[in-house]
C-alpha cells in the first residue's frame, strides 16, 4: 500500500510544520502534498515557503499565497509582505490550483477551497448542493486527467482549519468521499494540536483496491511559537496568542 501525507495551511507556524514533519517521516511516509496557505497569520511565513518547497512534491495556491502579493492596507498584511522577499512571491504565484492523482480506482483532486476559487469558502456544515459543488470540473480545475467528462470521485481541501471526512452522494454520483486536512499552523477545531491527512491505497490502480483518509493530530510546543512572534514584533500579538492556545479563531 502507498501512502501520501496531505498538509495545509501552514500559516508561518514552523513549530508545527517541524513536528508534522517529523509524524510523518516516522512512518515512513515520503511523499508529502500541501494544499496551500503558507502565509499569513503566524510568525515566520518565509521559513514556512523555504520548508515548503524543501518537504513537498505538490503546493497549490491558498487565498493567503494569493493574496499577499498585492498592496497591503492592515499592518498584518503589510508584515507579513516585508518578511518574504521577491523570489518567494514570486513562487506564491506559481502554485498550482489543484493538484490530481489516481490511488485504488479512486479519482483524487486536492484543493485549496473549492473548485471555483481560493476565495470560496466552503464551511463543514455548509449544504450538501455547496459540497457537491466541490467535485464539478470548473475552469479553474479542468476536467480530471484532462479526460473530458471526467470527474474526481474524492475531494481534499484546506481552507476552512476543521478537519474531517465523510461520504456524500447525488441523484446521478454515489460514493463520493470528501476530507479536509485541516490545519498544520492554526487549527480551528478547537484542539490546539497540527492536523493532517494521510491517503492510502495503490498508487496508479485504475481498478477498484483497498482505499482510506486517516486523520492525524500532532501535539507541539504552542508556547514556543508564540515567543516566536513576540520576538518578531508580530502585529495583532493577542489574537494570535488566544488562536494558538485556544485552537479557535477570535
Amino acid at each position: 500500500m502507498d501512502n501520501i501525507a496531505i498538509i495545509s495551511d501552514i500559516h508561518g507556524n514552523i513549530p508545527a510544520l517541524e513536528a508534522v514533519a517529523n509524524d510523518i517521516h516516522s512512518r515512513g511516509i515520503r511523499r508529502i502534498i500541501c494544499l496551500g496557505d503558507l502565509v499569513g497569520k503566524g510568525p515566520q511565513p518565509a521559513e514556512a515557503v523555504d520548508r515548503i518547497r524543501e518537504l513537498c512534491e505538490t503546493t497549490v495556491l491558498g487565498n493567503w499565497d494569493l493574496g499577499i502579493g498585492n498592496p497591503q492596507v492592515l499592518e498584518a498584511g503589510k508584515w507579513q509582505l516585508q518578511q518574504l522577499g521577491a523570489n518567494r512571491l514570486n513562487y506564491l504565484t506559481q502554485l498550482l490550483f489543484c493538484a490530481e492523482l489516481t490511488m485504488s480506482g479512486r479519482r483524487i483532486r486536492m484543493l485549496h477551497a473549492s473548485a471555483h476559487s481560493v476565495y470560496r469558502r466552503v464551511h463543514c456544515d455548509a449544504g450538501i448542493e455547496e459540497q457537491l459543488a466541490l467535485f464539478a470540473n470548473t475552469e479553474l480545475t479542468g476536467d480530471f486527467d484532462g479526460i473530458a467528462g471526467l470527474a474526481p470521485d474524492v475531494v481534499g481541501y484546506g481552507d476552512i482549519h476543521v478537519p474531517f471526512v465523510r461520504m456524500l452522494e447525488s441523484q446521478e454520483r454515489q460514493g463520493l468521499m470528501l476530507f479536509n486536512a485541516g490545519s498544520v499552523g492554526a487549527p480551528y477545531d478547537g484542539l490546539a494540536q497540527a492536523s493532517y491527512a494521510i491517503v492510502e491505497g495503490i498508487m496508479h490502480e485504475t481498478r477498484p483496491a483497498p482505499f482510506s483518509v486517516r486523520l492525524v493530530r500532532v501535539p507541539y510546543d504552542v508556547e514556543r511559537v508564540i515567543r516566536i512572534a513576540e520576538q518578531a514584533g508580530m502585529p495583532e500579538l493577542d489574537r494570535f496568542r488566544y488562536e494558538m492556545r485556544s485552537g479557535r479563531v477570535q
